[in-house]
């Protein structure tokens, strides 16, 4: 029996595959399944586009899981009948002004520099693949292994896929508490009884570090990393963008429904969610000047999200310092991506006790205090 706390793309994701191989499993919810950070996403598949300095270890991880996405998301089709909306046109990042211009040829030089697949675009190729966005585009970086999914369509597809092969889900309860004893994660207390399991996986989110039931040094290191976010209405038949579209401060996502996905705003909020006037106008702004069209689209949803991030922006991956207690959590802006790597890895630490050598350097050890890791104890 395993149980794991968290219900968004990953605890599902890790659920879905533990139930399939015939494992009893228990994910549990403190809010309605899949209402966190998944359903708040874009969906993006950006790895290249998304590059940062700093984050080279991270890259090959969210290289491998971005591979596996077309064979993810045609298994999860399979077994729920329903379609996740993986689209491969590509990512095109472009600029505005001679800055941006500037700035996009040493970001096309330094992904380059990592091997990665882009391609610099002229002003006038970039509107000839996008011929909606503003006349003042001056070039751009086209990407085109950067896909995207429909991330609420995904959630919809693992919730029925992981309840088909056996799961349970338990929504709008809350985990009293991890039980511990001697010193072992023995399952968790809610309200109303007690789940006897052999490992938990804690992939909370946002919230892993509240959880109860653990010892304060034992806790992840993630807090809620706030983004607001607009939906606007185009017109399936004649959508203003077919790519993925990054601008200065603004990406820009459509669906084949003809929902357009613009965000987000980056805010050190803790978890407060409301949505404010600066950050619609900011998004709005930065929308337009990319995208002029937008401007008579009807707006159909505003919401914000809480990222989690951890200490360094990585995620943490893999068994606690308490036997029996796994960490997935922290995935900051790549939860989507990294869903299937998660899926796989935990799944596989879980049922085989086997690390994946890619999630290695991603493990809750990291944190550790340098007296505790003398210790031995992280």
């Amino acid at each position: 029996m395993f149980a794991i706390v968290g219900s968004g793309i990953c605890g599902l994701g890790i659920g879905w595959r533990l139930a399939s191989a015939g494992a009893e499993v228990t994910v549990v919810d403190s809010a309605t399944a899949g209402q966190g950070a998944t359903w708040a996403a874009a969906g993006m598949l950006a790895p290249q586009a998304e590059a940062e300095h700093g984050e080279e270890a991270l890259l090959p991880l969210l290289l491998e899981s971005r591979a596996m996405w077309a064979g993810f998301a045609a298994e999860l089709e399979a077994a729920s009948g329903i379609d996740v909306g993986y689209r491969t046109e590509g990512t095109v990042v472009v600029a505005l002004d001679r800055d941006d211009h500037e700035f996009l040829e040493q970001r096309h030089t330094y992904l380059k520099s990592l091997g990665l697949d882009v391609e610099w675009l002229t002003g006038r190729a970039v509107r000839k693949r996008e011929p909606g966005l503003a006349p003042a585009v001056t070039g751009g970086i086209y990407s085109p292994l950067d896909h995207q999914v429909d991330n609420r369509a995904v959630f919809k597809a693992l919730r029925t896929a992981y309840l088909e092969a056996g799961g349970t889900l338990i929504e709008n309860t809350p985990v009293d508490e991890i039980a511990m004893s001697g010193g072992r994660a023995v399952g968790i207390r809610l309200p109303d009884r007690e789940i006897a399991a052999e490992t938990v996986v804690l992939a909370a989110g946002a919230w892993s570090r509240l959880v109860p039931g653990l010892p304060e040094p034992s806790r992840p290191p993630v807090r809620p990393l706030k983004g607001q976010m607009i939906a606007l209405q185009m017109d399936p038949a004649a959508p203003l963008v077919e790519h993925v579209v990054w601008g200065p401060d603004i990406y820009i996502v459509p669906r084949r429904d003809g929902r357009l996905v613009i965000g987000a705003t980056v805010e050190e909020m803790g978890f407060d969610t409301q949505m404010t006037a600066g950050g619609l106008y900011e998004l709005t702004r930065h929308a337009w000047e990319t995208l002029p069209g937008i401007y008579d689209l009807p707006v159909i949803e505003t919401w914000a999200g809480l990222r989690p991030a951890s200490r360094d922006d990585a995620p943490i991956l893999g068994a606690s310092d308490i036997p029996g207690l796994v960490i997935a959590t922290g995935h900051h802006r790549n939860g989507i991506l990294l869903a299937p790597v998660t899926a796989d890895a935990i799944s596989g630490l879980v049922l085989r006790g086997e690390t994946r050598e890619s999630v290695r350097p991603f493990g809750p050890e990291r944190f550790a205090a340098p007296a505790r890791q003398r210790e031995g104890l992280a």
